[in-house]
């Protein structure tokens, strides 16, 4: 009985899976360096209009079921991106997270 084998090229380079990785690790690693920069030198800039409306808009998001109610919800969400931006500490006060966020918009607007 012959054996049938699939006929080896010579083009055929070895599959590299630790290539594979490294490389889906730079990429993934870029986005995360480019998410970061952005949020620190566009996203961040923006709350420097009106620090006391988003601080106040921030508390209203952790205490309300529903902050917005009814009306506009554009600044409720700007002020949950925040939020995402500096998220709060494991077991941290609400006003010490509240303190923290305004440090870190202040420190931003310099």
């Amino acid at each position: 009985m012959a054996r049938h084998e699939a006929p080896q090229t010579a083009d055929a380079a070895p599959f590299h899976p630790v290539r594979l990785i490294l490389i889906i690790l730079l990429i993934l690693f870029s986005i995360s360096m480019a998410a970061q920069w952005y949020g620190e030198n566009v996203t961040m800039p923006r709350y420097c209009q009106y620090p006391g409306d988003v601080i106040g808009r921030v508390r209203q998001v952790l205490n309300e079921k529903e902050p917005a109610g009814e009306g506009d919800r554009k600044p409720y969400i700007i002020a949950a991106r925040l939020m995402f931006l500096v998220p709060r500490h494991n077991d941290e006060k609400q006003n010490d997270y509240i303190l923290r966020l305004q440090q870190h918009i202040d420190k931003q607007c310099r």
